[in-house]
């Protein structure tokens, strides 16, 4: 069986790269100190794969999702996504990349405008893509509705998203995530403000979307019991840096660095072999 990482199906790949940001600039100083988010980090994930991205808060993890989108850009280094390195897309590329590239964020109360109905949230990227007339537009939301569990479709058309749920409002932004049928879907915590119960129907969404679709998903969480749950490899990232990459499996039972091993310590449940 090929692995993993192998070249030719490597679909989004990060070679050294770096995110700083300037702190806050001290008293008597001529220039702010840079404080290192990510640091000259490697990363491959596999066309139809879901990679988890583990860390505490203040990892990087969440910059990682937010450069591999292009709402950021790496300090230094190079992200390809086909091989491409996307900071040379501009144009008609960069517009094809936002369509194959997409995120679903963690706050579903926040990642949504309140001020659009479901109806238009979800035909704004069809629109701004330029897919299909106004009838098929209106079908494939109505599926894509139906599709995330909104069902029927129609009778969430005309909604906002203060009249949904917590847990109807992630399947929204996973809907709007899914629209446009992507390669690649970035989920940022997808789960983390919802109850158990409802986390775990929105873990099953995810799984039947990647099999239906055959999208490639990168699954960043502070929970290793749902990436094991969900990943079929695990990078583990700590103070920006990836201190260890292994099957899902391999993570949990046989971890080798000792960041790793303090993580599962601190998992209900959870036991490694030493």
């Amino acid at each position: 069986m090929e692995k993993a990482d192998s070249k030719s199906r490597i679909l989004v790949e990060m070679k050294q790269v770096t995110k700083a940001y300037a702190s806050r600039k001290k008293l008597f100083t001529r220039s702010s100190p840079q404080v290192l988010a990510l640091n000259s980090i490697d990363l491959s994930i596999a066309k139809g794969e879901v990679f988890g991205l583990v860390g505490q808060s203040g990892s990087g993890k969440t910059t990682t999702g937010r450069l591999l989108v292009k709402l950021e850009s790496p300090t230094a280094g190079e992200i390809f996504f086909n091989k491409t390195p996307i900071s040379q897309l501009k144009g008609p590329g960069l517009k094809t990349y936002r369509s194959r590239v997409q995120m679903i964020f963690q706050d579903p109360y926040q990642s949504l405008n309140p001020h659009l109905s479901i109806a238009e949230t979800l035909l704004e990227p069809l629109i701004v893509q330029k897919i299909g007339t106004p009838d098929t537009r209106t079908e494939k939301v109505i599926h894509t509705l139906d599709t995330v569990g909104l069902s029927p479709g129609e009778a969430f058309f005309n909604r906002y998203p203060h009249q949904l749920s917590g847990g109807q409002r992630q399947r929204v932004a996973i809907a709007r995530a899914i629209v446009l049928e992507p390669q690649f879907i970035v989920a940022d915590e997808p789960t983390s403000m919802l109850d158990a119960t409802i986390a775990i129907q929105l873990f099953q969404l995810l799984e039947q979307i990647k099999e239906t679709f055959g999208m490639t998903f990168l699954f960043i969480t502070h929970n290793l019991a749902a990436a094991r749950y969900m990943c079929d490899r695990i990078a583990v990232i700590h103070d920006g840096h990836i201190v260890e990459v292994n099957t899902a499996d391999n993570i949990i039972r046989h971890p080798e660095h000792p960041y790793t091993k303090q993580l599962i310590k601190v998992q209900p449940g959870f036991k490694y072999t030493r």
